[in-house]
């Protein structure tokens, strides 16, 4: 599997409206961008499939910004993958043409099926826990 930065970036945008979602106003692409480095056209290209996903809401004017539309507790990062990257973005495997290959076969798709049921384990309120955890800036002297 090869995690997009459009990937990596849904979720991180994501973790951070479900981190800030009790909060009174809205979340700002510049807070974001700031946030995570996200580079902010990319980052409203993303923040409209989400919210055409109806899993963000956005509100306009100076006050404006972008919220959680749904509870993180109901989303999975394995329904994050499928819906930003594809289900082919788990791992395609051609088709068997020898007993060897079938083997070889056998081990990717065990390999993919653990892979998607840790991704399905994990909710969206879990990975926002685990970027709130991390500390934002490290200083070096």
């Amino acid at each position: 599997m090869q995690i997009t930065a459009r990937l990596q970036y849904s979720c991180l945008a994501l973790a951070e409206l479900a981190n800030r979602q009790n909060t009174k106003r809205p979340v700002t692409l510049k807070e974001i961008t700031a946030t995570h480095a996200i580079p902010q056209p990319f980052l409203v290209q993303i923040l409209q499939q989400l919210k055409s996903l109806g899993w963000v809401s956005s509100i306009r004017g100076a006050q404006g910004g972008y919220r959680l539309a749904i509870s993180p507790h109901d989303l999975t990062v394995l329904e994050i993958v499928e819906q930003v990257a594809g289900s082919e973005s788990l791992g395609a495997i051609e088709t068997v043409q020898t007993p060897a290959a079938q083997a070889v076969h056998e081990i990717w798709f065990d390999a993919i099926a653990a892979f998607r049921d840790k991704l399905a384990q994990v909710k969206l309120s879990d990975l926002a826990e685990r970027c709130a955890k991390t500390p934002e800036s490290m200083f070096y002297i």
